[in-house]
Order: structure tokens, then sequence, then C-alpha cells
């Protein structure tokens, strides 16, 4: 008899109580929900900013230093030089991450599969940013509306049928040990921000 057909990846409905409506319910969410990762809350670290910001800041995951603060290290330092160099105001800026914890050599396209990618939707959805920087090729699963696309290509993520313009690039830490990739980003930020 042949084989049965390999089921497709099951996915979670992380809200099945109730959508956070709001950015302070979704860092309680963030924080506290047990499904969002089988070991437990500990080492998860929240989003930072206000709603409506310039530019969201979106990562794959926290740095292994954070704690109470995302980006707390020299990744985060980094990030803020750049922004500084494009004119952002750091104060209109939303920090978020895809998985709510550091979380090395995570299997990022069955954690999107599995649900956790209506999860970073949600939260763009409640962000509401004008933009979006996205720093690391494991966010592909997340928000790429074609797997394919090369991580560094210009897309918009559909939220709610609201479309901020992003720009996806290489993770922090290639950036920051590989001078060519930063002139590389730097020369897409120029064209991207001429678009606009």
């Amino acid at each position: 008899a042949a084989a049965p057909p390999q089921s497709a990846t099951t996915r979670v409905d992380f809200f099945a109580e109730a959508k956070p409506p709001s950015l302070e319910a979704f860092r309680q969410f963030w924080l506290s929900n047990d499904a969002l990762d089988a070991i437990g809350p500990k080492g998860r670290v929240p989003p930072r900013g206000a709603e409506g910001a310039a530019m969201m800041v979106l990562v794959d995951d926290p740095e292994p230093g954070d704690k109470d603060t995302l980006l707390s290290g020299p990744q985060g330092r980094f990030v803020e030089r750049i922004l500084k160099a494009t004119g952002t105001r750091l104060d209109n800026v939303y920090f978020a991450s895809a998985l709510p914890r550091h979380t090395p050599m995570a299997d990022t396209a069955a954690l999107a599969a599995n649900g956790l990618d209506s999860v970073l939707h949600h939260h763009i959805a409640l962000a509401k940013p004008q933009r979006i920087l996205a720093f690391g090729a494991q966010l592909t699963p997340f928000i790429a509306q074609n797997p394919s696309e090369a991580e560094t290509s210009l897309r918009k993520i559909n939220y709610n049928a609201a479309l901020p313009p992003s720009l996806a690039g290489e993770g922090l830490d290639r950036l920051i040990e590989t001078p060519p990739l930063k002139a590389r980003v730097w020369r897409r930020w120029m064209e991207w921000s001429a678009d606009k």
C-alpha cells in the first residue's frame, strides 16, 4: 500500500483567546503567553517604541545580552548609528523582533509556518509603522510574500491591507563584521529613500 501523504505543518492559533487589541496588551502577551515558547517566558525581551513611528526596526531575535531592552548591546548601537546617519530620530523608531528571546540557530521557516508569522503581522498592524527596516535573512519566512525572494530585495509587508514600504537586508552581526555590506546597505537605503 502506498504511504499516506505527509500532513502539512499544523499551525498554532496563538490568539485562541483573543488578539491583543493594543501595543500594551501585545507586550503582555509577548512576555507571558505560554504558546509562544515551550521552554517558558524566561529570557523574553519586549518590543519598544510608540505606535505610528516613522520607522520600525525589525530583527529576527533579541541580542544575546538583551534583558529588559531590545537591541541594548553592540547591534543596537550599530542600528542607532545607521538611523542617525539617515536623519531618523531615535524617539520616532519602534524596535521589534520576530522571536521573543535570543534563539541561536532557530528554524525560522518552521516557526513561521507554525503560526508565528501571524503574530508578527498582528504586531506590525498594532504598531502601524510608516516604514520597516528589517535586518536578517532569518526574517524572510516571516515577511516575504514570496519565500524565494532575495533577502535584500525591496518588498512590502501585507498586514490587514496596509502596506508600509519596507527594506530587508543582512543580519546585524554580519553587517558589523563585514564593512562592504555596510556600504551596500547604505546604497540600498539611498535608493529606497529616493523612491519615497
